[in-house]
């Protein structure tokens, strides 16, 4: 006979120990989500585990393994192109960080108003991010031409700003203002639409208190606006910090000259002298810069 379902009472089944509800819902549970945890072991956690073993060796040509124990990381943190290609990265993830939360916060507090074909204009701010990334890096690639570009037909030729002509996407110098520039420019649609959205959500009834009691514009954005969006573009800078600091298509298409880490691990890896050691060694150097951001921004900006 089989005893009613009882919280911590037990009873008899055919074949096997009896259980406790509790015990039950437990089981149930881990039976629920042991498919994620076995792809999250399978596809994140072993290949993390597995970089950071390989880190740990040299590889000669033929492919076969030296283990050298820590020396890769020190060869690493002692290269002065480790440190430049770290300081590339850091201006590029805070300068594009900061460039597309602004631009999108900007152009989702104007396109928040009621005008005509405002629908038009919304869906048009929206090609840059959704564009296949290929065809808009070849055509920047054409407006940034020393010979034929409009950038040089305007600066150059015009304006006369500039003295001489110059290949802004072939010189490691302006190359990585050239890949700031088009990251903000392709990216800021998903800030615009995450900001624009959250915006949409907020009750029309607050703004039109605070105007009867005579508030300003500017009143409404502190007072209302802005601890509205507040959580929604920390959220969206940490997103946006971690896919800058992974960057690697949009930048080496752009221009391989602009070496941020990923770029600079891929080149060290796979190029040259094909130091598969050391581009273990970077990729574990990037993930736990990387790890350390996240946990303090969560800690201290999220508050979570």
């Amino acid at each position: 006979m089989v005893l009613k379902n009882v919280d911590n009472q037990r009873y008899p089944v055919k074949g096997r120990h009896s259980l406790t509800r509790s015990q039950q819902d437990q089981a149930l549970g881990w039976s629920l989500v042991l498919p994620s945890v076995i792809i999250i072991v399978v596809l994140i956690l072993y290949p993390i585990l597995y970089n950071s073993y390989l880190s740990l060796f040299d590889f000669d040509l033929t492919g076969k393994r030296i283990f050298v124990g820590l020396s890769n990381y020190k060869n690493v943190l002692r290269d002065q192109e480790f440190r430049s290609a770290l300081a590339t990265t850091v201006l590029y993830v805070v300068l594009t960080t900061v460039g597309t939360t602004f631009l999108g916060v900007v152009v989702a507090l104007a396109l928040n108003r009621k005008f005509p074909l405002r629908g038009l204009v919304r869906s048009i701010v929206l090609l840059p991010y959704v564009a296949p990334v290929i065809s808009v890096v070849f055509a920047w690639q054409f407006v940034f031409d020393p010979v034929n570009g409009i950038f040089m037909d305007v600066f150059y030729s015009k304006l006369g700003w500039l003295s001489h002509r110059i290949n802004v996407v072939g010189d490691p110098s302006t190359a990585v203002w050239a890949a700031i520039l088009f990251s903000i420019w392709k990216n800021f649609p998903f800030t615009y639409l995450m900001v624009l959205s959250r915006l949409q959500a907020i009750d029309r009834n607050l703004y039109e208190a605070t105007e009867v009691d005579g508030a300003s514009s500017w009143q409404q954005f502190k007072a209302i606006t802005l601890p509205e969006i507040y959580f929604v573009v920390n959220a969206l800078i940490l997103l946006r910090v971690i896919w800058n600091f992974n960057k690697f298509d949009e930048v080496y298409l752009l221009s391989s000259n602009v070496k941020v880490f990923s770029v600079y691990t891929y080149l060290k890896a796979f190029t040259g002298t094909m130091n598969l050691g050391q581009g273990a060694t970077l990729a574990v150097i990037q993930f736990v810069l990387l790890i350390g951001f996240i946990l303090f921004y969560v800690k201290k900006v999220l508050k979570w």
